[in-house]
């Protein structure tokens, strides 16, 4: 029978541990903490029947820019609806749209424009009242706003009725506010149409 050898093992240095150190607040140390205040106005109560309404009042400036749908402003301050229009040949949709898009919804080609010509003739879709307007939209309450169809287009685009009472199937003109533009959607409206 072989004999095995047992090799002596090896010493390793082992690397002592630094003993950890508690740190221990004395009660002069403990922080205090800060607290989150109110720092606006407290809101005024409109009315509580049948919902509640407050006045939240904001003083904020925000820039936008239109970027490359700036013509579609341009044109309602001159009295023009202007659509866009993809020019890819291979695209499926190649009718217009309002609100403009920059590029194709479809194949991302960027799109051209079209003036639509004047008196541009729609036909109201839907409509609802706006009894409490939103933040920015600056149009007395209540109104209509409604959905109208135009031939060509293949996108129903929103904006609201200047005057009059709408209905499903109703022939609408578009109109603009050329004199003291609000530079905003709500320069082009309509009005109630009788050929």
């Amino acid at each position: 029978m072989a004999k095995k050898t047992v090799q002596p093992k090896k010493k390793t240095q082992s690397k002592k541990k630094a003993p950890i150190k508690k740190k221990v607040l004395r009660k002069t140390q403990v922080q205090q903490r800060e607290e989150v205040k109110f720092t606006g106005q407290v809101t005024k109560v409109r009315q509580v029947r049948p919902a509640t309404v407050i006045e939240w009042p904001r003083s904020i400036t925000h820039l936008h820019t239109y970027g490359m749908l700036s013509p579609f402003f341009e044109g309602l301050k001159k009295g023009e609806l202007r659509a866009t229009r993809c020019p890819n040949s291979k695209c499926l949709e190649n009718r217009l749209w309002i609100p403009p898009r920059a590029h194709c919804p479809d194949c991302h080609t960027e799109m051209i424009w079209k003036t639509l010509p004047n008196p541009v003739i729609g036909t109201i879709y839907t409509f609802t009242e706006v009894v409490y307007a939103g933040t920015g939209i600056e149009l007395s309450t209540p109104y209509w706003q409604v959905d109208v169809e135009i031939s060509g287009l293949a996108t129903i685009p929103k904006s609201y009725l200047l005057y009059g009472k709408p209905h499903i199937g109703m022939k609408v003109k578009a109109e603009f506010r050329t004199k003291k533009p609000t530079n905003t959607v709500l320069d082009y409206y309509w009005v109630p149409y009788e050929p």
